[in-house]
């Protein structure tokens, strides 16, 4: 059936008379119907103006009608581009084969189900899980029966109406370039849906499928279990009580799973927030590194249960949060440079008592945003730091590498309370880390410590390092992009030599590879134009970085500063910093003028 399509724009008809011709799903025909009935023009130019950008974070998206959202067509042209770019590069993959997963969102299963038919019907096997799973597990499969590539079906911790696409290649880490420009221009020659994409009943009874869930799950458990757990005496005889959240998202069975595999008794569960709902019912926003905001209903079950400790996945369960009852009552919620901190220190003690031998070749890797403190304790310790770009697809390419050559790679973290802390996934496991975590606790509580207490120890031993770390939602990229513009041409065509009468003794520009801190001023890290991050050095101490997100519309900021641990000199870094902050955001962000929206507390 034909549509009349007249918006007044030649460019934007073509497009949208392309869409119908080919989208075969009919909600999301309808929505594009009613929009045209309506000529609401404004909006099919935000659905159809642009075509959503294929990159190493996959996709991410409102689930709409649209070149510019995520929904069945996206999903299909997608799958198309990488079974294309896979057959050009891996001949091997009709062989080994791809796994593909899906959190509980809307739409989700359909998702990969489409994608697996289009698999199959080139005689690729899949593996594809018969029921919802932690992204870890996409990962994991991967490495496990040295698969191909994996995708997993899932937003994250992004509101309820979004959906996203993450890609993994066969090393089990997600992609980095050049994989995700050959997957895009794949993605952009195969756009026209080939013959039979919209048919998945081809996965009925088809040889080339095997539901992976099962096995997955029991050899993940063991396998961690195996690798992590050394104090599970300790664990079952813990007086301390520990309470989970899911936040309504996929990780309950296989949180509550790997805590009875490291011999804890007792979980208390968040009963609001423990089964998966794709409408995020109690919260507003389903992201746990939100703090305190996401997690009262988890301090109320906590507080009515005599717990200590709160354990929170995000939705697709490969981030966790942590809070921990202090003596006047209050809860401290850790960020994620804390728990990285934390995390380091014993993963590095149990590495010594397991190996019993040097660690000065071991590594741990923190991202280019995230807290110099595990710098620092390298440095102390004497094994190797490395420091990356922002996400686990850099960490878990370069653990990959540094394997391969031979080399022990023990802990990754980013500040956004993403942790690596087993190389059976070489990405970001809330599971693991959250068992980890626990057994950190219990062991701790043994010496009557708490963790925040052995946190001050760490302070004490490598120095004080405190952050402050936030961000502006920012809906208009062209904002944005003048936003950064006019900070790379702020004093005479250039970058500023001072902000707020305090000098810059450094500056890096990810996105020009500008970085004055190399004798060359060529950056050292890899650069990327699709988006940006510039890292300020200050001459008053400070370290401060603006980035753009990679999935939503922020631009976040990140600031530390490292000093004396004495309780003057903590408290005076910590006022320091965040008046220094303040004068940082408000004269190179200039969020009143440019109508950006702060994080809500």
């Amino acid at each position: 059936m034909e549509f009349k399509v007249n918006t007044g724009d030649e460019a934007l008809d073509t497009t949208i008379r392309q869409w119908l011709k080919w989208d075969k799903y009919p909600p999301t025909r309808q929505e594009v119907v009613d929009l045209l009935d309506r000529k609401d023009v404004i909006e099919l130019k935000k659905r159809f103006g642009t075509r959503i950008a294929f990159g190493t974070a996959g996709l991410r998206a409102r689930m709409e009608a649209g070149t510019a959202r995520i929904n069945d067509l996206i999903v299909i042209q997608t799958a198309q581009g990488i079974l294309t770019h896979l057959l050009a590069e891996n001949k091997d993959c009709k062989n080994t084969g791809i796994a593909i997963g899906y959190d509980h969102r809307h739409n989700s299963k359909r998702y990969a189900d489409l994608s697996a038919a289009i698999m199959v019907r080139a005689g690729v096997p899949v593996y594809l899980f018969s029921h919802t799973s932690p992204t870890p597990f996409v990962a994991y499969v991967i490495r496990k029966k040295n698969l191909a590539a994996g995708v997993m079906v899932t937003p994250s911790h992004n509101p309820k109406g979004d959906n996203g696409y993450k890609v993994y290649w066969g090393n089990g880490a997600q992609i980095i370039p050049p994989v995700d420009k050959g997957i895009a221009a794949a993605i952009h020659a195969n756009l026209e849906p080939w013959q039979h994409s919209w048919d998945t009943s081809i996965l009925t009874d088809n040889a080339l499928v095997t539901d992976p869930y099962q096995e997955v799950f029991d050899s993940y458990m063991k396998d961690i279990t195996s690798a992590m757990c050394l104090h599970r005496e300790i664990n079952a005889e813990t007086k301390l009580k520990f309470t989970y959240t899911a936040m309504h998202g996929v990780g309950t069975p296989a949180f509550k799973a790997m805590f009875q595999n490291f011999g804890f008794k007792e979980l208390i569960l968040v009963k609001e927030q423990v089964e998966e709902d794709p409408e995020f019912t109690t919260v507003k926003n389903p992201n746990p590194e939100e703090g305190k905001s996401a997690l009262n209903i988890s301090f109320k079950t906590a507080d009515e249960n005599g717990s200590r400790v709160i354990l929170a996945n995000d939705p697709d369960a490969d981030r966790l949060a942590v809070a921990e009852k202090l003596e006047d009552g209050s809860w401290k919620v850790f960020n994620g440079n804390e728990l990285g901190a934390l995390l380091g220190w014993w993963i590095l003690e149990c590495y010594k008592k397991k190996q019993q031998s040097h660690w000065n070749d071991v590594h741990m890797f923190a991202s280019a945003v995230s807290s110099k403190m595990l710098k620092h304790i390298a440095e102390k310790e004497g094994f190797i730091f490395e420091e990356t770009l922002t996400g686990h697809k850099w960490m878990g390419n370069r653990i990959d590498a540094l394997m391969k050559e031979g080399k022990t790679c023990l802990f990754a973290y980013e500040e956004a309370i993403g942790f690596m802390c087993c190389t059976q996934v070489l990405d970001k496991d809330g599971v693991s880390a959250g068992a980890i975590i626990g057994e950190m606790a219990a062991f701790l509580a043994t010496e009557n410590k708490t963790l925040v207490a052995k946190l001050d120890e760490l302070y004490q031993k490598y120095g004080y390092h405190f952050s402050s770390n936030s961000y502006y939602l920012c809906h208009n990229p062209d904002t944005t992009k003048a936003i950064f513009e006019r900070i790379r041409s702020m004093e005479d065509g250039s970058y500023p030599s001072q902000v707020g009468g305090v000098k810059i003794t450094g500056l890096r520009d990810l996105t020009t590879g500008y970085d004055n801190n190399q004798p060359d001023n060529k950056a050292i890290l890899p650069t990327s134009k699709s988006s940006h991050m510039i890292t300020f050095n200050f001459e008053n101490g400070c370290i401060a970085t603006l980035r753009t997100s990679g999935t939503e519309p922020k631009i976040k900021y990140y600031s530390e500063i490292f000093g004396d641990m004495s309780v003057s000199g903590k408290s005076s870094l910590e006022v320091k910093l965040k008046s220094f902050v303040k004068t940082f955001v408000k004269e190179l962000l200039q969020p009143e003028l440019n109508g950006l929206v702060g994080k809500e507390d």
